[in-house]
């Protein structure tokens, strides 16, 4: 009966290993898979990611402006620092920094050009 226990704790032991060595796996091969984006394509992330923060806000905020192209003005003329910021806000939702963020970029020369360059309507003109 002890080698029956005593097999059974070793196996329960080994069980225990291989499942903690399984567990890091997904974080190791996720951080793997990012590194190996091109700076380009981890651009594009963060801009999709930062997209998808402030669109609730276009539409909330600016409800004469079509949301896409409201969306294109505002992204492409944010900074990498504001991008990176709206793009960490993703993954739980916008804030009122996001709020803050997105008012700056609206209120930048360029992107009121490129709002009125798109005949976006409304005192933006």
């Amino acid at each position: 009966m002890q080698n029956a226990a005593a097999g059974t704790v070793f196996l329960k032991r080994k069980q225990a290993e291989v499942f903690s060595r399984l567990r890091f796996r997904p974080a190791v091969l996720g951080a793997m898979i990012l590194a190996a984006c091109t700076p380009q394509s981890q651009d594009q992330i963060a801009r999709d990611a930062a997209r998808a923060t402030i669109t609730p806000l276009v539409a909330q905020r600016f409800p004469t402006i079509p949301v896409d192209l409201a969306l294109d003005c505002l992204i492409g003329n944010a900074s990498a620092e504001q991008i990176n910021a709206l793009a960490a806000d993703s993954l739980l939702g916008a804030t009122e920094s996001s709020a803050q963020i997105m008012t700056e970029i609206a209120a930048q020369p360029q992107t009121l050009t490129c709002l009125a360059a798109s005949g976006a309507p409304g005192p933006l003109r």
